[in-house]
């Protein structure tokens, strides 16, 4: 099950001692930095977690599923996740 936004507020505010407000500003300022980040620079490092990257993604052509008819896809940027060691070695090491 994922874990929600209210779910990780609270239990940053019960690891850090913080109020639940202030965590949900510092997380709301969180995702601020980290979009100015890859719009300026392309790529944020996220300790024990990561490195976002923005991901290039030209134009093509695709199809409708329902019709089958063929469309064009715009080129647009996606965010990419490349997992930190540390994150991948842990989720490895309870198999």
């Amino acid at each position: 099950m994922a874990i929600t936004k209210d779910q990780l507020i609270s239990d940053l505010a019960e690891a850090t001692d913080l109020q639940k407000t202030d965590v949900r500003a510092l997380l709301d300022q969180l995702g601020e930095i980290v979009a100015d980040a890859l719009e300026n620079d392309g790529e944020i490092t996220l300790p024990g977690i990561g490195k976002l990257k923005v991901n290039e993604r030209p134009a093509r052509t695709g199809r409708n599923p329902a019709t089958g008819k063929a469309i064009q896809i715009a080129a647009k940027k996606a965010v990419k996740l490349v997992a930190a060691k540390a994150l991948t070695d842990s989720l490895n090491a309870s198999n």
